[in-house]
């Protein structure tokens, strides 16, 4: 079934004191942090229709903030544009050539648009023609403050933004428009990649790593080549928890790496699987990757959500949950696109995520995220001091 959905050496050492993995250390500057408390965001992607929703959980309790349909993730090859962009710090302006268009007054164009969509339509010569039309706009805008006028042979439409601080790639969000557009966002952040299938994880981190410039990683690869033997071997010879130690003491030394995408292991054997493991995932912004057996689009939103509220699963402490109703290999760019997507309106929903995920890593991954302590707090002495 098609997913319908809806990047000097440190040494890791296992349960082996006679090995070490070296993993070269990219020098990438971190970020200025900036602290605060943070309120875990939780998207939930449905595998049927790409609609995902933003919740937020305080107190225990998911709020719904935002709500954006998938369905419209675009899939419009640059190639195809049939229009000039360009980006203002305030708006962003279209311009449509209606040269060859037998257009009698402006009474016969028609532009109409939400904060999420734009339909240009013109009529020439008793024929209605639709020279622009997306549901899927890069980011929100103001309607009711939108213009348009006539510039010699080219309709011009000017987009008031919402975010004036956002820069827009190009008018309609797509895959190409998100792999440009999302690096002003993540600032260099990196993205973890976790799921009951290491297949799954290591197809669409390859794709984001590819897609944004970051540097892929796959921990099944990192451990096969420290341990000279297939993941299977290791699990039939050692047991399950002696792959998942490996593997954290991975995520260890990659927690301290920036513009890293990190494909982890799927199975009872990788290690985010069980909640001791995720000190050093959320170094950066995480997204589980979920095979979803609800039957329509409303079922699989009331799966995250009840994933997410019961806590059981360790991969509920993931920033981001994408549920698949299936999976092929072809189907990367788009479940990777959709992981952009979901990236996009998170770090819009909180600007100042990133820095905290800086200073958690700055602070050493203690394990006290979200709640990020003063520096000099010792998690192991079970007092809390007052937040600054």
């Amino acid at each position: 079934m098609a997913a319908a959905l809806l990047n000097s050496p440190l040494s890791i050492s296992t349960q082996n004191p006679k090995k070490t993995l070296g993993i070269p250390r990219q020098d990438f500057p971190l970020l200025n942090p900036r602290f605060s408390l943070f309120d875990r965001r939780k998207l939930l992607s449905s595998p049927f229709s790409f609609s995902s929703l933003i919740l937020s959980k305080r107190n225990g309790v998911l709020n719904r903030l935002q709500s954006v349909s998938g369905g419209h993730v675009s899939a419009i090859p640059v190639e195809s544009k049939n229009y000039e962009f360009s980006d203002g710090d305030a708006d962003v302006e279209l311009r449509l050539d209606i040269s060859k268009l037998d257009i009698m007054s402006p009474s016969d164009i028609f532009v109409d648009m939400d904060e999420t969509s734009l339909l240009v339509r013109v009529k020439a010569s008793g024929t209605l023609i639709t020279l622009m039309e997306t549901n899927c706009l890069f980011e929100r805008i103001k309607p009711s403050e939108t213009i348009w006028y006539i510039d010699e042979d080219q309709l011009v439409v000017n987009l008031k933004k919402c975010d004036r601080d956002l820069k827009w790639p190009d008018v309609m969000e797509s895959w190409e428009s998100l792999t440009k557009g999302i690096l002003q966002l993540l600032k260099g952040t990196s993205i973890y990649i976790v799921g009951d299938s290491t297949e799954i994880n290591e197809n669409v981190g390859s794709e984001l790593a590819t897609g944004i410039g970051y540097i892929p990683f796959s921990t099944s690869d990192l451990l096969e080549r420290y341990a000279q033997q297939s993941i299977e071997s290791w699990v039939v010879s050692d047991g399950v928890d002696s792959v998942a130690e490996a593997e954290g003491s991975i995520l260890q030394s990659l927690s301290s790496h920036a513009r890293s995408v990190v494909a982890t292991l799927g199975g009872e054997h990788g290690a985010a699987r069980t909640h001791d493991k995720w000190r050093y995932l959320h170094a950066g912004f995480t997204v589980w990757l979920s095979i979803s057996e609800a039957a329509d689009e409303a079922s699989a939103k009331e799966e995250a959500r009840r994933h997410v509220q019961d806590g059981r699963l360790a991969y509920s402490n993931a920033d981001i949950v994408m549920k698949l109703g299936g999976w092929e290999p072809d189907q990367s760019r788009v479940v990777a696109q959709a992981c952009l997507s979901a990236l996009k309106q998170l770090t819009l929903s909180d600007r100042q995520l990133t820095g905290k995920k800086s200073l958690y890593v700055r602070l050493g991954c203690r394990g006290d995220w979200p709640d990020i302590k003063p520096p000099g707090w010792d998690p192991s002495s079970g007092v809390h001091p007052p937040e600054s």
